[in-house]
């Protein structure tokens, strides 16, 4: 049997695929046939500082050699050096590492709820939270939702980037609003400028946590560490993971130091083991490193996909390496068709292409993605 046949046996099927990578390189990646794509989608924001990054295999390597996972039952150096590391980036307080970006939702809700005695949590249209059951009840698409039954009660959605959508809903009940810096999988969607700065004050007028869902802004995607810092705000705590390990699975929930769990609230198996987050810390100095650029490759980036002549583009949106093209038709049979051509996107949305390489693209490797994209948009129908 072939592996799409191996994989439709034994897999449970909640992907669809049609290409089987087996190993990358930078912003590379090969195919079980020896075909290479440029990744311009890296792991969905995962893949943070290149695949096969040589620091960052030698630290996995070495810290497998000396322990994977001890359990939470114990101290450990690299949870601790990672907590205090997060900690001076966001300028926040205490970490609660877990596995997955759901998890670190999973994490906020009841930090929210257990720290405020309320129970209302306003998210946002178009949102997407996880596809765990609170954090799936913060999220907005119906379709993520309708399979599964009744939600976790309490979470109101207003309109994204509305000020006074929020000021109808908010009120001195509510123990938090969760809202994305930039909406990705909605499609890149990017807020008024003043807009995180004017729910920040809401917040803090009625007693509301304010939670920013940092998984796909985070780590340095943005230009900044965290992308609120874009923005001069202080969230009362953030969640983050994708990148934070370059693709080695983590999560983690930061907050303010007043706000805290008590031994016995939560707990986590694997969450905050020694080789996660001693990758981590290698990932984020590396990360540290590629920031002053990451500015300067987004907007060359968006500049480029900009002066592509097509009647198919209703606009080119963004910041930093978090990037979309919005089309006037559905998206999914471009990005096809630009895997059929050795580039690797993905949509975000039904009509947006959207991008997340990893931050050590080049400009060359840029120019060669917009000239496929292009290329697909001209004579891909």
């Amino acid at each position: 049997m072939n592996i799409w046949e191996l994989e439709s046996e034994y897999l449970m099927h909640t992907y669809k695929k049609n290409i089987c990578l087996e190993r990358g390189d930078g912003c590379r990646v090969y195919d079980d046939k020896g075909n290479m794509y440029l990744d311009m989608i890296g792991g969905i924001a995962t893949c943070s500082v290149g695949h096969n990054n040589p620091e960052i295999v030698e630290t996995i390597a070495a810290q497998a050699g000396k322990i994977i996972n001890a359990s939470n039952l114990f101290y450990t150096k690299p949870q601790v050096m990672l907590s205090k590391k997060l900690s001076e980036l966001s300028d926040l307080g205490h970490c609660f590492f877990s596995n997955s970006g759901s998890e670190a939702v999973e994490a906020a809700i009841k930090l929210a709820r257990k720290n405020t005695k309320k129970h209302k949590i306003i998210a946002m249209t178009e949102a997407f939270h996880g596809r765990t059951l609170g954090a799936l009840s913060a999220t907005w698409n119906n379709k993520y939702k309708e399979p599964f039954g009744q939600m976790v009660p309490g979470f109101e959605h207003v309109v994204y980037g509305n000020i006074e959508s929020l000021k109808k809903m908010l009120d001195d009940d509510t123990a938090a609003v969760m809202v994305e810096p930039i909406q990705g999988e909605a499609g890149v969607v990017v807020p008024p400028e003043d807009y995180l700065k004017s729910v920040e004050e809401l917040c803090k007028e009625h007693g509301t946590l304010l939670i920013l869902d940092e998984i796909q802004t985070g780590n340095g995607r943005t230009g900044r560490y965290f992308c609120y810092q874009n923005h001069g705000i202080s969230p009362d705590i953030v969640t983050l993971a994708k990148g934070l390990a370059n693709g080695v699975p983590i999560g983690v929930t930061i907050s303010k130091n007043e706000i805290d769990f008590e031994p016995g609230d939560h707990g986590t198996t694997f969450g905050g083991n020694s080789l996660s987050c001693m990758t981590a810390l290698k990932t984020i100095e590396i990360i540290e490193s590629l920031m002053p650029e990451v500015s300067e490759k987004g907007d060359y980036f968006m500049s480029k996909l900009k002066e592509i002549s097509s009647d198919k583009i209703v606009e080119v949106r963004g910041k930093g390496l978090m990037i979309a093209v919005e089309l006037n038709k559905k998206g999914a049979d471009y990005v096809d068709k630009c895997a059929g051509k050795g580039l690797l996107i993905n949509c975000a949305g039904e009509n947006n292409l959207r991008f997340l390489p990893p931050l050590t693209v080049t400009k060359e490797e840029i120019d060669e993605a917009v000239g496929i994209i292009e290329y697909v948009l001209t004579y891909g129908d």
